[in-house]
């Protein structure tokens, strides 16, 4: 049976963006598996009519032991029965074996990892502003939750509903051969049947939604505290955040109780159609018989079918309330999964060799797609290729906004950006960011080694390579004092979430080093010193001075001496740049630059400037 385990193979791509209709959505997740499933679908109507065919067999010896004695029916239907015996004993089993092996050596073990890795491809490609407007933990509960949901929709779907239909086709098919009142009392319930399931199943499936949004927001929330345990214990919210757990969960057993109530009558009206089956279709059978149209055989046969069907429908039922629930699981988040990419590559976008680096801002308006405030306003700055320029101004000048539009985790509104006169949106997003580097204010760790988090930078680059960027980013000394709760130390110490082990510089100097090896031609800095202590930022400020070497460099600092010696220094305010020039040329000029310095100038800046 081994060969099943090949019919699906989970990590092939499947184009396009996902859509946003069920059955297109599920197509595009699944997409490869088709033959399995049809495979399974094949197998499982086979199933249902085994089903029957069992039960007309059955009929068959009841009638031959009531029309013959003991010693006739033996010797005279040898090879009958021995059929029979081989029905039940291989044929019957063979088929189910090939059933759950299609389930559970084909479809559980591909499905997920498929469809999973395709939505969380899609995911990886949304805009920054995307993951700005939900919680982490919220989008990865949706990922596996609505993964999880299809998943159980097609196994529940082919496995129970369309076993239950063949079934219930073959049996009425046998009913309606051998009587036909009995083949229309089994269609007259199997109609009821439906109208019960249409009723009650879309508004199960509507609870169900509510009910899945309510958990997701549930888990964002305990991201979010967990996540932010620091500040929490810092404040001492303990409290206020386990108000806001109960707030959540009071609202998703809310939801639950509404869901719960509808499944409760679902189940109860269908307990009470499931027992009039075997009541109509027995007892039409014995009338049949009473007045000379029917045999024992009959009897027997309406009996199973009317019992097998009722046990049926209330498994096929509770099978159909968890796929309408999952249902509703997967609208939700599909709803919320499958928005189009804010910023995709152009259809001819190229992926470019190493850039020199020449940039240039050309009338670029962004206000984060409102009307105004925030952003750039007709901003235009030109920073030749290994020219090295600082980026100052109030807090919301717009220095990292320009930054983020540099390197395209936003579009222009109106304007452009070229780099080597390539106009950014013409070449592809990872081409474009491969030749930039940057540090920003919040140096992004991941819970991986700390050889890891440096390999980041240029992942094929060798442990040789890496320590060597960690030595120059003054980083090396304390990486091989790591040691984590696993007692793995050094290099190959996990950092833990976000870098949580660490201290503010010690994360900074790792995303240093993680720079120094990705050795891009353009370097940008958003306050990448920030925080270190004077005297780590003094190493570090060296170890950049050598990566700036013939590099185009862009810092953005709120400490002016770090930028002092820089070629050239623009001043922002309000999304526009209004001072630009060296230093001394602006605090000659006396406007705002030197008002920021004069502010700063009145602690330990003033010292720095003095030497």
């Amino acid at each position: 049976m081994r060969f099943v385990e090949t019919l699906i193979q989970p990590f092939v791509r499947s184009e396009g963006a996902p859509p946003q209709s069920l059955w297109a959505y599920g197509r595009w997740a699944f997409r490869g598996a088709e033959r399995a499933i049809g495979l399974l679908v094949f197998l499982s109507v086979l199933a249902g009519i085994a089903e029957i065919v069992g039960v007309w067999l059955v009929a068959w010896v009841v009638d031959q032991v009531a029309l013959t004695s003991a010693e006739q029916f033996f010797t005279g239907n040898t090879l009958a029965l021995a059929a029979i015996a081989a029905f039940f004993i291989v044929l019957r089993p063979l088929l189910y074996s090939l059933n759950a092996a299609m389930n559970s050596r084909a479809l559980m073990p591909s499905l997920y990892p498929m469809g999973v890795l395709r939505i969380h491809r899609h995911t990886l490609g949304q805009s920054l502003k995307f993951f700005e407007d939900d919680f982490a933990g919220r989008l990865s509960q949706k990922q596996i939750q609505s993964t999880y949901a299809l998943v159980e929709i097609v196994q529940e779907t082919v496995h129970a509903v369309v076993f239950g239909i063949a079934t219930v086709a073959a049996a009425f098919f046998l009913l309606q051969g051998t009587d036909w009142r009995l083949g229309l009392i089994l269609a007259v319930w199997f109609v009821l049947y439906l109208g019960l399931v249409s009723y009650f199943l879309p508004r199960i499936r509507a609870r169900a939604r509510a009910r899945a949004d309510a958990k997701s927001v549930v888990a964002g929330q305990f991201v979010d505290s967990l996540g932010h345990m620091a500040t929490v214990k810092l404040f001492a919210h303990g409290e206020r955040e386990e108000a806001a757990a109960e707030t959540t969960l009071k609202d998703y057993r809310r939801t639950a109780f509404a869901f719960g109530r509808m499944t409760w009558a679902f189940r109860t009206w269908l307990s009470l159609l499931a027992g009039v089956l075997p009541v109509a279709l027995i007892g039409a059978a014995l009338y049949l018989w009473q007045i000379g149209q029917a045999t024992p055989g009959l009897i027997a046969m309406a009996g199973l079918i009317a019992t097998r069907l009722a046990q049926m429908s209330g498994w096929i039922s509770f099978t159909a309330l968890g796929i309408f629930a999952n249902l509703g699981v997967l609208e939700d988040g599909i709803r919320t999964l499958t928005p189009p990419h804010r910023v995709t590559d152009a259809p001819d976008a190229i992926d470019p060799p190493p850039l020199r680096g020449d940039i240039r801002f050309e009338n670029v308006s962004f206000h984060f797609g409102r009307d105004q405030g925030g952003g750039l306003d007709r901003f235009s700055l030109t920073v030749r290729a290994g020219e090295k320029v600082g980026l100052v101004g109030r807090s919301g000048a717009g220095k990292s906004t320009a930054v983020a539009l540099l390197l395209r985790l936003y579009d222009v509104e109106e304007g452009r950006i070229t780099v080597d006169g390539h106009d950014i949106r013409r070449l592809t997003q990872d081409g474009l960011r491969r030749n930039i580097a940057t540090v920003t204010q919040e140096a992004a760790m991941f819970n991986r080694s700390a050889l890891d988090n440096i390999l980041y930078g240029r992942p094929e680059a060798g442990e040789a390579d890496a320590i060597e960027a960690a030595q120059e980013a003054a980083a090396h000394a304390f990486i091989e004092e790591l040691a984590d709760f696993r007692g793995r130390t050094g290099y190959a110490a996990r950092l833990g979430e976000r870098g949580v082990k660490l201290s503010g510089g010690q994360r900074q100097r790792i995303a240093l080093a993680r720079v120094i090896l990705k050795d891009a031609p353009v370097l940008v800095l958003d306050e990448a010193t920030s925080a270190l202590d004077s005297e780590t930022e003094a190493a570090v400020q060296a170890a950049l001075g050598n990566l700036m070497h013939g590099k185009t460099v862009i810092a953005i600092a709120h400490r002016l001496s770090t930028i002092q010696r820089m070629d050239r220094i623009v001043v922002m305010d309000e999304g526009r740049i209004v001072e630009e020039g060296s230093h001394q040329a602006l605090l000659d000029k006396g406007g705002l630059y030197a008002q920021l310095w004069a502010r700063q100038s009145g602690g330990f800046l003033a010292a720095e400037a003095a030497e």
